[in-house]
């Protein structure tokens, strides 16, 4: 595996503790503050600071293509993953406008795009021009998923030496969906079935389509589910890959970093295959409409923030529940004590 993982260290459960113990002499009632709270102690736990920072915060948009989109397993055709990245170039997008709502950066990263692109604004990283269809042949090679692996790795490294304090991961490719089903039912054994939605908008019939080219792939490339970078390689996608890397980076950099939907979860589940210790370093943003997100989500025993019925990715949920991170480490950096505001923290006798 990446030498990235030797440098994952456990959060920081002293800080966790203290941030504890701060909160209930802040001018509320213990706990009253719900999940907000355990948001705010899960902040100092990852970097280790009484007072954390979650500002300024970075999107990075891994763009890559799907060979099963052969398969009519979308709604949209594949070249609509090279349309959408123009999009992202010209701020036309969802995510680029909740980037500007909570004044994140965003980069577009084109890690297995098919077609070439010659745009500006965004960064060339292509491992290979979109996967093979995991029907008839492995997605991808151990080496090619690794090589995509170190460019979500290079993404957030880049985000940390412009000053990012916290990472937004999210992704744009056709057929992605089926990608993450396709894994999401090899690592964690639920029947397809149970993880299949509609994704970008197909019908019935095309859902049971999709189901059947799932566990067609499945049962011809036999990944292993006690290796994630098999599971990843044969059935996976280059932005997953690269999220997955993403995950790991922020983690060793002791970074927040917010899960989006569906794919976003299924990537985070691969990184914390592959380091257990990536899991207290995520905050999961929101609760997909996607089906398997349930699944996903139980499978990393995690409790999003929103739910909201979203099914767009992008990283558009982890974008919209940023601000509640904020929230938590403004309340840390700002609210008063009672002993500060002379409130007395005595209940009635």
């Amino acid at each position: 595996m990446h030498p990235i993982v030797k440098q994952i260290e456990p959060i920081n459960r002293d800080a966790a503790e203290h941030t504890r113990a701060y909160l209930n002499t802040l001018t509320k009632p213990p706990g009253s503050l719900g999940e907000l709270e355990a948001l705010a102690i899960q902040l100092s736990a990852i970097t280790g600071m009484a007072k954390p920072s979650v500002t300024p915060p970075r999107i990075v948009v891994f763009a890559a293509d799907h060979g099963v989109a052969s398969e009519g397993v979308s709604a949209f055709p594949q070249e609509v993953t090279a349309q959408m990245v123009a999009n992202f170039t010209q701020g036309g997008a969802a995510i680029n406008v909740f980037a500007r709502q909570i004044g994140a950066d965003v980069e577009i990263v084109d890690v297995g795009v098919a077609s070439t692109l010659t745009l500006s604004g965004i960064t060339l990283a292509k491992v290979r021009a979109g996967t093979a269809n995991m029907v008839v042949e492995d997605a991808m090679h151990a080496d090619e998923a690794l090589a995509a692996i170190e460019q979500g790795i290079a993404a957030v490294e880049r985000a940390k030496k412009a000053g990012a304090r916290c990472m937004i991961v999210g992704e744009m490719g056709i057929a992605n969906t089926t990608a993450s089903s396709a894994m999401l039912a090899a690592l964690t054994g639920v029947s397809v079935a149970h993880v299949v939605g509609a994704g970008s908008g197909i019908n019935s019939a095309q859902l049971a389509h999709k189901v059947a080219v799932i566990e067609r792939a499945l049962s011809a490339r036999q990944a292993n589910a006690d290796d994630p970078l098999d599971v990843l390689a044969k059935l996976g996608g280059l932005e997953i890959a690269a999220m997955t890397g993403a995950y790991l980076a922020s983690a060793a950099h002791r970074t927040p970093a917010i899960v989006d939907g569906f794919i976003a979860t299924v990537a985070a589940l691969t990184a914390c295959r592959l380091c257990p210790l990536v899991r207290d370093y995520l905050i999961f943003g929101h609760r997909s409409h996607e089906p398997g997100h349930a699944t996903a989500l139980e499978a990393l025993d995690s409790k999003p923030l929103l739910s909201l019925g979203m099914r767009l990715g992008e990283g558009s949920g982890a974008a919209l529940a940023f601000p509640l991170l904020q929230a938590a480490a403004a309340m840390l950096s700002e609210m008063a004590s009672f002993a500060d505001a002379g409130v007395s923290n005595k209940a009635a006798q």
